[in-house]
């Protein structure tokens, strides 16, 4: 089967949908296959700050525009998507090399984060009152202001999921949009793009640049008033200094080495298969995926077992259907690191359950899906993320031994727990370093929900997508004060005196009824 369904011309045509004007190109490789997909035109600082200008007018419009028109116009989007799917499908299996399941599974999560802010956004960003530090003499409101240009960069993992989080909340509270597309993540968002384009959305206002980070990435993070970053810890680390630099708010989603830990009352068999899905989705090639399993010892040769034999299982290939299990690393640089990973784990004496090698008679970018056991301390694998399909399984005598270990890193963005009892896995959940927890699946409970803040501690990054949270980022927050003219307050020294006491009597009744 060949490694690609793109039609070459559709790709050139949503190529020219980039803001640019630079004469430089870099080829853009398919991952099934190894060949050259296309070639994107890198944009430059100039034409960053070019298609900043246009944003923000056309954000004037569209700020003034009623919530009405931009949630109308959100959700005709949503409905485009969802009948173009079969396309943006392929442009996703192409552009990643995941199946055809995990690329319907990035596709669902955009399209419900569009419909949830769509649906949301006029009530969390309505005007409230606000309880007066002195009732009845004052009424306070608090009004939310766009902040006007959300500058968006993003990775190649899940083009289309992690720039729908960021930029559609932005869109959907007024804002436009500057995007940073990783090359090989571009016809995924542009194909993305159109359907808004189509819906009504003004072209301008969500503008799509392409480049090297260090150019253009930071002419986007200089030109904008918010900056939304997905990538590793080292570079959001640098983008978030760049941006506070200016007094510019950011959030960063970054690194991981997600824990999960097995509980001794599973059944081992169906805690292995859910395992397996939730460490070798995409390849491992997801922020969220499960790099560490901590299993107590009464299950844990039960549990090996059946995950090294669900692993043997899982059918690798090329198949723009539902036919694979796991599919293709997306780039070279991938498959070094993983095999180097590997290669120094065995090198310190690590042991290979089942993989370990990549798989050239399948297609340039493949691995086999690698469990290790036997890891310590000086291996590059047991800290450091991977971002790919290895998984170190490790033993563990107590539950207070498995907190240990899965705290002990540098990261906090998801973890997992398996147990046979619900109420034992929350009241475990609670003791984790970790943004997410999930209880009996790896990441899809929290990653799912559009509603819920997603997020990292630690290295994990700063700030919320999803829920409230992910389009409160997005808007200033104003404050209105108005006297109700039932009493003047004191504004002399005299006019103090005749009423401290009342006030003071008004802060102990306050507190008497329990009202904040």
């Amino acid at each position: 089967m060949p490694g690609t369904t793109l039609d070459r011309t559709l790709a050139a045509e949503l190529v020219r949908d980039l803001s640019t004007n630079g004469a430089s190109t870099v080829p853009v490789i398919a991952p099934f296959t190894g060949e050259v997909l296309h070639d994107i035109p890198h944009s430059t600082a100039d034409d960053v700050a070019d298609a900043a200008t246009r944003a923000r007018v056309a954000q004037r419009a569209w700020r003034a525009a009623s919530p009405a028109h931009r949630r109308r116009i959100l959700l005709t989007a949503h409905d485009l998507l969802l009948e173009r799917s079969d396309a943006l499908l392929d442009v996703l299996q192409t552009e990643t090399g995941k199946t055809r399941g995990q690329a319907y599974e990035e596709l669902f999560g955009g399209v419900s984060v569009t419909r949830y802010y769509a649906l949301s956004a006029r009530r969390v960003l309505a005007t409230r009152r606000r309880r007066a530090g002195i009732p009845l003499v004052f009424q306070d409101r608090v009004s939310y202001k766009p902040k006007g240009l959300v500058g968006v960069i993003t990775p190649w993992n899940y083009p289309m999921a992690m720039a729908i989080m960021d930029i559609i909340p932005a869109l959907a509270a007024g804002n436009a949009v500057l995007q940073k597309a990783d090359d090989q993540g571009v016809l995924s968002i542009l194909s993305t793009r159109r359907a808004f384009i189509d819906a009504g959305m003004p072209e301008a206002l969500w503008a799509v640049v392409a480049g090297p980070g260090e150019v253009v990435g930071n002419a986007v993070v200089d030109a904008a008033d918010y900056v939304c970053f997905t990538g590793s810890t080292a570079t959001g680390t640098r983008v978030g200094e760049r941006a506070a630099s200016r007094l510019v708010g950011a959030s960063l989603e970054l690194g991981g080495k997600n824990p999960l830990i097995v509980l001794d009352d599973v059944n081992p068999e169906t805690a292995a298969a859910n395992a397996v899905y939730s460490c070798f989705s995409s390849m491992g090639q997801l922020c969220v995926s499960i790099e560490r399993v901590y299993v107590l010892r009464p299950v844990a040769e039960a549990f090996t077992k059946a995950f090294v034999e669900r692993v043997q299982t899982l059918k690798q290939g090329v198949a723009f259907d539902f036919s694979t299990d796991v599919g293709s690393l997306t780039n070279s640089a991938q498959v070094k690191r993983v095999q180097a990973h590997v290669d120094d784990a065995v090198a310190h004496g690590a042991t290979v359950l089942v993989g370990g090698k990549a798989r050239p008679d399948l297609g340039p970018m493949f691995f086999e899906p690698t469990v290790l056991t036997n890891v310590t301390d000086e291996m590059a694998c047991m800290k450091d993320e991977t971002f790919g399909p290895v998984v170190s399984i490790y033993v563990v005598d107590s539950v207070d031994e498995a907190v240990e270990l899965a705290n002990a890193s540098e990261y906090g963005l998801n973890a997992s727990i398996f147990s046979g009892s619900r109420s034992r896995a929350r009241a475990l959940a609670l003791r984790l370093d970790a943004g997410s927890v999930n209880i009996n699946e790896g990441y899809r409970g929290s990653f799912s929900s559009a509603d819920a803040p997603m997020g990292g501690m630690k290295k994990s990054g700063l700030g919320r997508r999803n829920g409230p949270e992910g389009i409160l980022r997005f808007v200033e927050s104003r404050t209105i004060g108005e006297t109700t003219g039932l009493l003047t307050l004191p504004r002399t020294g005299p006019e103090f005196a005749r009423l401290s006491g009342l006030m003071t009597l008004t802060l102990k009744a306050l507190t008497a009824i329990r009202r904040a």
